[in-house]
């Protein structure tokens, strides 16, 4: 069976889970924390990054990866089309969303979440590298209704969870929720996959989590 290790407040963790719901693939869940020194986690993951998978075959990591090898090893229900074209949009999509949106707004969380701060320059540059970023992700999405047209996807478990972690940081930080500003609707998205048995058994479960694990 497949084990699952990471903690329930990491979005990525979260992208990977949602994935695993949607496919009916049976999973347990191992705890985890970010960055651990421990020898068994860094065979499976070599920077201590969570999340990642341990298989009967062997242990993954990084978030595409392991949802692009569940597509690839249980692909029934399937989370892309089956054009190969139609399929690496979604990827692209994922990928887009992954590095350009919640990456880049990273950089705020420390302020934003819990309890530090960042300088006005950074704050300066995530900012006008967001008004951009943003505006190239306006002209992937489709938000019709899902974020790649009318199939929830494997772009969807990479939007759901993190698009509200941009919005908020941004919020918060900067003043404004850039995506809001830009006129992208994830209030709207978030609610219509949050109705789904992946969802809410995600948000459930991150609600019962408290807190952040020390490593």
């Amino acid at each position: 069976m497949i084990v699952l290790c990471g903690f329930p407040l990491s979005n990525y963790y979260n992208k990977v889970k949602m994935a695993l719901l949607e496919k009916g693939v049976p999973f347990t869940e191992e705890r985890v924390g970010t960055g651990s020194k421990d020898e068994a986690v860094r065979a499976a993951s070599p920077l201590g990054k969570v999340p990642f998978i341990k298989t009967p075959q062997g242990a993954l990591c990084e978030s595409q990866v392991i949802v692009d090898w569940l597509e690839a090893a249980y692909p029934q229900p399937a989370l892309v089309p089956s054009d190969p074209y139609a399929a690496a949009k979604v990827r692209e999509l994922a990928t887009f969303i992954d590095l350009h949106l919640e990456l880049v707004a990273r950089e705020l969380y420390v302020q934003a979440f819990f309890g530090g701060t960042v300088s006005e320059a950074t704050q300066e540059r995530v900012r006008k590298q967001l008004d951009k970023n943003i505006a190239g992700f306006k002209r992937l999405a489709r938000f019709a209704p899902y974020v790649a047209g009318d199939t929830f996807t494997l772009a969807d478990c990479s939007a759901w969870v993190s698009l509200p972690l941009v919005a908020l940081a941004t919020k918060s930080v900067l003043g404004e929720d850039l995506l809001a500003l830009h006129g992208v609707d994830w209030k709207a998205y978030g609610k219509l996959v949050g109705e789904r048995p992946s969802a809410v058994r995600i948000t459930e479960d991150r609600k019962a989590d408290s807190s952040v694990p020390k490593t």
